[in-house]
C-alpha cells in the first residue's frame, strides 16, 4: 500500500512543481502504534528539488508541496516531512 502511496505522492509532486530530483522516504514502519499508523495512513519525508523554489521562502516552498498532495494528506498520509531546495541551492551544499 505505502509503495502505491509514494507512486501517488510523485505523480502528484511531478505535476505540479517539475521537480529536477525527488525521493521519497516511507518512515512508517518508525511509527507503528501511533495513531495514524493505526488509522493505515503513512509517514514520508520527501526531498524535492524544483526550479518552482527559486526566490520562495521556505514556508511558500512547503505550501505548494502540500497543496499538490492536498487530498492524499487527507486520506493516506498521517505526517510529512519536507525538503524543499531550489536547484542551485543543491549545488552550493553539494
Amino acid at each position: 500500500m505505502s509503495r502505491n502511496r509514494a507512486a501517488a505522492i510523485r505523480e502528484r509532486l511531478d505535476a505540479a512543481l517539475a521537480p529536477t530530483e525527488v525521493e521519497i522516504i516511507d518512515e512508517s514502519d518508525q511509527h507503528v502504534g501511533h495513531a495514524g499508523a493505526r488509522d493505515g495512513k503513512s509517514h514520508f519525508r520527501v526531498r524535492i528539488v524544483s526550479p518552482r523554489f527559486e526566490g520562495a521562502k521556505s514556508l511558500e516552498r512547503h505550501r505548494l508541496v502540500f497543496d499538490a498532495l492536498d487530498d492524499l494528506l487527507k486520506t493516506d498520509i498521517h505526517a510529512l516531512s519536507v525538503l524543499a531546495q531550489a536547484p542551485e541551492e543543491v549545488q552550493e551544499t553539494e
